[in-house]
């Protein structure tokens, strides 16, 4: 393969373990941002009540019924997964070497999710036992 038709080359099945780990990240920081902070938000909202809740949509939305509460939520969750398809339709077609760079940065953005959502997580566990939040 000469050097210009090896960079015109797609990602192609090459790709594809590196996107199913994705997906599998991106669950996982779901997981935690949705479900996790929407359980530990629930019940810091019964504990201390709903004024404690840091985010305001968060705030304004467990004044709502909790089946808007879970259908919101789970319209997040359809949205961000609509989203992370066509990232990783992006990843599959993107050309060498240019793909290690869009992969790297995919990784960066789903370490920060995780991140965030078990930041999320301790916040909302730090309101249930101490009354405060950690912001």
């Amino acid at each position: 393969m000469t050097p210009a038709s090896e960079r015109r080359r797609r990602s192609g099945p090459r790709a594809e373990p590196r996107i199913r780990e994705y997906w599998s990240w991106i669950a996982v920081a779901l997981f935690l941002l949705v479900t996790v902070d929407l359980l530990t938000s629930l019940y810091a909202a019964a504990a201390v009540g709903v004024g404690a809740e840091s985010n305001p949509l968060m705030r304004w939305l467990l004044g709502q019924s909790v089946p808007v509460v879970v259908g919101v939520n789970v319209l997040a969750v359809v949205l961000v997964a609509v989203a992370f398809a066509g990232v990783m339709r992006m990843l599959r077609v993107t050309p060498a070497p240019y793909d290690r760079y869009f992969a790297f940065g995919i990784e960066l953005w789903l370490g920060l999710l995780l991140a965030a959502g078990l930041f999320v997580f301790a916040n909302n566990l730090s309101v249930v036992v101490l009354g405060d939040s950690l912001l």
